[in-house]
């Protein structure tokens, strides 16, 4: 159905309740679109002032519209490593896990709560609408759409078959710690918390991006929960980086990163991108 067509069948809808719905869902995917036609015309000019070199006042003239609005769109719109994480709406999943105190019930960790809320940070800053939910111990489905996965393999089925479609990199448990292996030379990293000796304030989490069908999901698990808010301090800090380094293409990478108590200090690539 074309933008058109659907714009006719919400004005056709005789319930008013349904007409309603459709029509903020179809305001929801207006703006999405929006968003990701102005993050492709930044991306746009940028191009053509740096591989043909035109001048951003032949730019202006050439689509016309005003220098001052080339300045606009330069300033306003998302940057082009907005496409990493889809068109969007964006789904944020973050885990719960059975613990118990007086009785069993769900608990979320304090460090899954604050990279959810680190991830909504970022993600609304690339002008994304974002909703959370939460990933069981029995969660299998991906969520539909765009979305971020914050999930080890221990935690939920569903971390565990991404984690199978990546090709390059896994998270795998061998000598009662976790780490992360490159698959095809088999090089490991392990958390630095998980050292002997003296271990470190510090964490290691595994990061991949999926393109499934025109639809991406990213996928975190950190060896140890902070890991996890290493990863979106990483993203948040060093997206434009990783796009220029990986484009649009699935990948995965490990992330390292220091913290003290629920504070990120500094986060690193430890290994990748492994590009797929």
């Amino acid at each position: 159905m074309t933008s058109r067509d659907e714009f006719e069948a919400v004005r056709r809808e005789a319930d008013p309740i349904r007409r309603g719905q459709r029509a903020t869902d179809l305001i929801t995917t207006y703006q999405h679109r929006s968003a990701e036609l102005a993050r492709l015309r930044k991306a746009a000019i940028e191009e053509a002032h740096r591989e043909r070199d035109m001048s951003y006042t032949e730019i202006a003239t050439a689509l016309g519209i005003t220098k001052g609005r080339i300045s606009q769109v330069r300033k306003d719109a998302a940057g082009p490593e907005r496409v990493l994480f889809g068109v969007g709406p964006v789904s944020v999943g973050i885990p719960y896990r059975y613990q118990t105190t007086d009785r069993e019930r769900p608990l979320i960790a304090a460090e899954d709560s604050t990279t959810g809320q680190e991830l909504e940070k970022l993600l609304t800053a690339m002008r994304f609408a974002v909703d959370r939910y939460h990933v069981g111990p029995e969660t299998a489905d991906l969520p539909e759409g765009d979305g971020v996965i914050v999930c080890g393999p221990k935690s939920a089925p569903v971390a565990g078959s991404l984690m199978d479609e990546d090709p390059k990199s896994r998270l795998i448990k061998d000598g009662g710690r976790w780490w992360f292996e490159h698959q095809e030379t088999g090089e490991r990293t392990g958390s630095p918390s998980d050292d002997e000796g003296a271990p470190a304030d510090a964490d290691l989490a595994y990061v991949a991006r999926h393109n499934f069908d025109g639809r991406v999901l990213v996928h975190i698990a950190g060896i140890h929960a902070i890991g996890s808010l290493g990863a979106a301090h990483y993203l948040t800090t060093n997206l434009g980086e990783l796009y220029d380094k990986v484009g649009e293409a699935s990948f995965s990478l490990a992330v390292r990163a220091s913290y003290d108590g629920l504070t990120i200090t500094h986060s690193e690539l430890a290994a990748g991108p492994y590009v797929w």
